[in-house]
Formats: structure tokens, sequence, C-alpha cells
């Protein structure tokens, strides 16, 4: 069930290009939108041919007017132009709005659809992939796709619909003139292929040195209490000085071979430039020719408005490999699948008792490495289990299958007869309560931390849930009470505090199967007292499975797993003889 996956899962090994069915998938994405887009394009192909009759009109003022001495005309002849000019800028402002109206809707759809992508990824996924990779998709890999669809897209649009008119006005005038600039095409095509690869590549560099820097900074602030315990900030800021100068160096692959390659097309327009002056100069001198001086300026300015985008262009190509190399990243992790998927014929979990039984259950994480072997056991509803072992020894992994978190290799798991393949996850996790040593709160008020489990709870039924657990008084005492506002991963709490707001939490949403996985482990002695009389309130009538290190949490269960390298070596329920003597043979490891 459980296929492996590299360590950049989501990354593609490819070298990208300029991709065409990428872009076609990219603008799917504006379909909801379709409105705003087509009035978009309507603006774009509006200015592109706005600003050839710019230049025409200039030209045309120049040559019919001035030339002749048209003084009465030439006052009238500003004013069209002046008008139609701001018609222009009237019509850029318009579309550079809904451009960017509507590249942030498409980059807010897309970071969603990425984001509940990653909410529906199986937990094994999360433990392959580092998260800074993960960030890298909302943050670089998503901005550089929304610069492609703001600006690449409809600037260059426009630009290149600008060099289209501006050269059909060309062959207009003066179809002889106009062929030369045509020699341009081969040239461009040439320089555009040899430098395209290049450019590519180091655009994918660019963003895999950078999420390598997000991974490296997202474990350097979680792990900061131990790189300062174990005075490591030399080491690792030698490690993340590394990262940082791999992507500086990447960054200036891409800034000298872009530094060659737009500066190229640049000197072969103004070769090009140099060329037309030459023979419009001549056709001018030679007074058998038809034209003019005027003729040959309206030309000019035709030309210049062909060949000034190219520059532009040339940085907008840029651009869009960055937002490819972006895109396909995004699409790369949204088109992984799921470890599992379940089947069309998974059906809902009723209520349910408690009722849990493992038959001859087989796990890994790894194919070929199983880290349970053949386990079996059953607990009736009520009955509170204690997993004991070493590290190592399977009871996260018995905890994990419980969830559905992962599927057995072989054997199965059944909940009140229900085999855990039959059901649909989400229905037997709400019936599930965690609480985890690794306890993880949110920003947010202490209330809508412990209403995390069931959002709809009032706050006098959060507050019957601290009192239930007797730790109401500790919340009570902070400036804001249950109002107060926690910081990043609960800070401003006391380890202890935080562990019995997750115990409120579980409290609160009245699950039917509670696990404390290591649960007590951050609250000290006394105020494991305090818990003890209302954790017993938590799990009567509930089925609870404990891995726990404490003497006292093992004492009070009703059956106890003995496991040891992934096997079930012992079992014992309480008021057997084997029971006692296990806890006081074993009660310094138990401890």
């Amino acid at each position: 069930m459980n296929k492996p996956i590299s360590q950049n899962e989501g990354e593609s090994t490819s070298l990208p290009n300029f991709d065409w069915g990428m872009m076609r998938r990219l603008f799917a994405f504006t379909k909801p939108y379709a409105k705003s887009r087509n009035i978009l394009f309507f603006l774009v192909v509006l200015r592109s041919i706005q600003l050839p009759l710019l230049a025409w009109m200039t030209g045309a003022i120049i040559n019919e007017v001035v030339v002749h001495g048209k003084v009465d005309a030439l006052f009238v002849s500003c004013l069209g132009f002046l008008a139609f000019a701001i018609f222009t800028d009237v019509t850029f402002s318009f579309r550079m709005v809904l451009a960017m109206n509507l590249g942030e809707s498409v980059i807010r759809d897309l970071r969603l659809a990425v984001f509940r992508h990653m909410q529906s990824m199986r937990m094994a996924a999360f433990h392959r992939t580092k998260v800074g990779r993960i960030i890298s998709r909302f943050t670089s890999d998503a901005e550089a796709v929304r610069v492609g669809i703001q600006d690449v897209l409809f600037v260059s649009l426009v630009q290149a619909g600008q060099m289209l008119v501006a050269a059909a006005l060309m062959a207009f005038y003066d179809i002889g003139l106009f062929l030369v600039i045509l020699v341009l095409v081969p040239v461009y095509w040439f320089i555009n292929r040899q430098f395209s690869h290049r450019l590519a590549r180091a655009h994918r560099e660019v963003q895999e040195s950078f999420s390598r820097i997000t991974s490296s900074l997202a474990e350097a602030v979680n792990g900061i209490r131990v790189t300062q315990g174990f005075v490591r900030q030399d080491v690792n800021s030698a490690v993340f000085y590394s990262l940082v100068q791999d992507h500086a160096k990447v960054s200036m692959k891409v800034a000298k071979t872009s530094g060659t390659f737009i500066p190229l097309l640049e000197f072969n327009s103004q070769i090009f430039i140099a060329i037309l002056l030459v023979l419009g100069g001549w056709q001018v001198i030679h007074t058998e020719t038809t034209v003019t001086v005027g003729d040959l300026i309206q030309f000019f300015f035709l030309a210049n408005l062909f060949f000034s985008p190219i520059q532009s262009l040339g940085n907008q190509y840029n651009n869009a490999l960055n937002a490819l190399a972006g895109a396909e990243r995004l699409f790369a992790f949204l088109d992984t699948k799921p470890d599992w998927v379940e089947p069309e014929s998974v059906t809902d979990l009723p209520t349910i008792r408690g009722h849990v039984e493992f038959e001859d259950v087989t796990f890994s994480y790894k194919p070929g490495e199983p880290v349970l072997h053949n386990i079996s056991f059953a607990v009736e509803p009520g009955w509170s289990v204690a997993l004991v072992g070493h590290t190592g020894s399977g009871k996260t992994s018995i905890i994990n299958l419980l969830a559905k978190f992962y599927l057995p290799d072989s054997g199965r798991v059944l909940i009140d007869g229900h085999d855990i393949l039959a059901i649909r996850a989400e229905s037997l996790q709400r019936q599930i309560g965690m609480v985890l040593q690794q306890n993880f709160l949110f920003s947010g008020t202490i209330l809508e931390n412990i209403r995390f489990s069931k959002p709809e709870a009032t706050e006098e039924d959060v507050a019957e849930a601290l009192r239930s657990l007797d730790c109401d008084d500790l919340f009570e005492s902070l400036p804001d009470g249950i109002h107060t506002e926690l910081g990043e991963r609960g800070a401003g709490l006391s380890l202890g505090q935080r562990q019995l707001l997750c115990f409120a939490r579980a409290m609160l949403a009245d699950p039917r199967i509670l696990i404390l996985d290591e649960a007590t482990s951050a609250i000290d002695t006394i105020t494991e007292v305090r818990l003890q009389k209302a954790t017993r309130k938590l799990l009567a009538g509930r089925a609870s499975f404990v891995v726990a290190h404490r003497l006292s949490t093992v004492r009070e269960a009703d059956l106890l797993l003995i496991l040891d390298h992934g096997h079930l070596v012992q079992t014992y329920r309480r008021g057997e003889k084997g029971f006692a003597d296990y806890i006081r043979t074993n009660h310094a490891m138990v401890l």
C-alpha cells in the first residue's frame, strides 16, 4: 500500500523549457474569471494597435503638416493626437488593473488548490518531504507564477501585437525596407535557440536552491533551542552559508546568461537600424525615388516601435521561464498521488462503542522493512491499554494504524467489527481523540485552540472541559483567561499548561477512542496528580491507548501490551499475577 517516494517528492528531474502545455494548464485557472480575462484580451489587442497608431500619427503630422507648412492644421492635428494619447493611457490603466486582479485571483486559487492537496496527502508524505520544500511552493514558486500571469503574459502580448501592427504599417509604406527588417527574424530565432536551454536550466536551479534555503531556515527556527543548547550556531551558519552561496552562484548564472542574451538582441536591432538608415537615406538622396524625408521619418518611428519591445521581450522571456519553473513545481506537487486512496466502496463509520481488534497485523514504513510483525490483540470498550516497550518497538506504529494514518501490509484492524479498509478515514478520525507528547498549538487564543477539536462548541463548553480536568484555575490566572493570545506553538504557556490545553481539546471532542502518546511526559508530578482523577473521567466508557513511561499511568491500565522490536511478546490483563509481577520487576524501565 505504501509506495516509496523520493526525498524531493513533487519535483520533476527533467529539464524545463518553454512548455506550451504547462502554459495551457496554468491558463485554465483563469476560466472562473472568463469575463475579466476576455475584456483584458480585448484591451491587450486595443493597446497593441494604439501604440503603433500613435507613432504613425506622429510621423503623419510631421510629414503631412509640418513639412508642408500647414499651420492651421497643426493645432487640430496635435489636439487629435493628444485626445488619442489620453484614450491610450486610459486603456493602459484599465489593462494594468485587470491584469493585477486576474493574477491575484489565479494565484489565490492555485495556492488554495495546493493547500487542499497538501491536506489530502497521507502522513507518510510529510515524513519524507521537508517542511521548507512545501513552504517554497506557496512562496517563491507561487510568486513566480503570479508575475508570469500579471506581467509576462499580457505585457508580452501587447508588445508582440505592437510589433505586428508596426510591421504591417511599415510594409504598407515601403515593402523594400520592410523586407530588410524581415531578415532579423531568423537571426533572433537563432539567438533565442542558443540561449533558451541555458536560461531554462539556470532558472530551475535558482528555484531548487531557494527551496533548499527555505527548508534549512524552517529547520533552524524550529530547532533553535537544540542549536543553542549544543552551541551549534557556527556550524549551522556555515551550512546555511553554503546554501546561500550556492543560490548566489546559480542566480549569477542567470544574470550572466541574461546579460549576454538581452544586449545581444538589442545590438542586433541597432545594426539593423543602421542598415535602414543607409538604405533609407540612399533612397531619399536619389531624387528619382518618391521617398521623402518625411516618409523616412515616419518609417523610422514605426521601426523604432518595432525594435523597442525586443529587449523587454527578452526580459519577459526570462520571467516566463521562471514562472514556468514555478508552475512546473506547483503542478508536480498537485500531481503527486497520495500513498493510498480510499475506494469508492468505503462507508462512514457509525457511532462506535470502542471495540478494537488487531488480527495478525504486519506493517512497514519502507517495503521489506517491517516494523510490526503479526500483531494480534483485542480491546473491549472502556478498557485502557498501556503500550510498553523500548524506543522503536512499534508503539507509535500501532497508534498510526489505529487512526488510519497508515494502512497495514497484511492482517486486519477492526473497529467495532468494521475493517478500517472499508470505512472512510475521516469518519473514524472524528471519533478518535489524540494527545501527543509533542503538543502542537496554533497561533490564536486559548479558547480557539481548545475549540479546534469542536468548532461549534460554546465558551461554556470549553470552560466545562477545563473544570472537568481540574485545571481551569491555571488558565483563569492568565491576564485574559482563556482569551489570552498565544504565540507561535503556544509561546507564553509552560510545558505543563500546553499539555493540559491539549487534554482539554481532547475532552471537548468527546471521542470514543482516546490515544495518549506519552502525553504526560511534559507534566510535572504535582500537575499529574491533579490530572489523574480527571483523566479517569475522560477515559471512562472509552477505549484508550496509552504510550507512557510513568508507572502511575501503566498501573491504571486494563490491558498491558509488551512490545519488542515490532513483536508483541506478552499481554497482561489487570488482576492477573503477571501484570503486577511485570510492573514490579520492570518499574525502572517503565518510569
